[in-house]
């Protein structure tokens, strides 16, 4: 429930705040809330997750991106995510999520997001994003356009071919459970 009630505040803020460019970073602040927290008293890994999502759709909204999504029917969807957790998040304790996009290649829109709290870095994902319209990827190239980014994406970071160089060894390499290498207990 808090996360839907979180989802209706960056809808409705969305109508009220700037409109981002294509690679502004959108900002937005929230609290740790009890529902968010696991038993170690701090929030759960899976709620930055979650949390993330709501910054992903802020950009969404404020790029105007929403209208092609809506027009089109376009769904977003995360291809893979890199998060590093740096320090825990106590009960009530505020903290701002940041989004931005950083390139696209010719499968991947590749976005960076952070949660920093009290000046502090707390979270941070590598996320790696796509949009499809029904079982079909549209040309990331084309999702940039959209938002006013031109066709030609800015040069990659370094991660991004790290990130592509370890996809394509692991495309190579079979499951160990597959193999029957590792077994696992029922």
């Amino acid at each position: 429930m808090t996360q839907l009630i979180r989802l209706l505040r960056v809808i409705i803020a969305s109508l009220f705040r700037d409109r981002l460019g294509p690679f502004d970073c959108s900002a937005l602040a929230f609290r740790v809330m009890p529902a968010d927290i696991d038993i170690n008293l701090h929030m759960n890994n899976a709620r930055y997750l979650a949390m993330m999502d709501l910054g992903r759709w802020d950009f969404i909204l404020r790029s105007g991106l929403w209208r092609h999504v809506l027009k089109e029917k376009l769904q977003p969807v995360i291809g893979g995510a890199i998060v590093r957790f740096r320090r825990p998040l106590p009960p009530f304790r505020r903290f701002v999520l940041k989004t931005r996009q950083i390139t696209w290649d010719d499968r991947w829109l590749y976005l960076e997001q952070t949660i920093e709290s009290d000046g502090m870095l707390i979270c941070s994902a590598q996320v790696r994003a796509a949009f499809l319209r029904g079982s079909a990827t549209v040309p990331p190239a084309r999702i940039a356009e959209l938002v006013g980014a031109g066709r030609t994406p800015p040069s990659a970071p370094t991660w991004v071919q790290t990130w592509r160089d370890f996809d394509a060894g692991l495309d190579h390499q079979p499951s160990l459970v597959a193999t029957g290498e590792v077994s696992c207990a029922h």
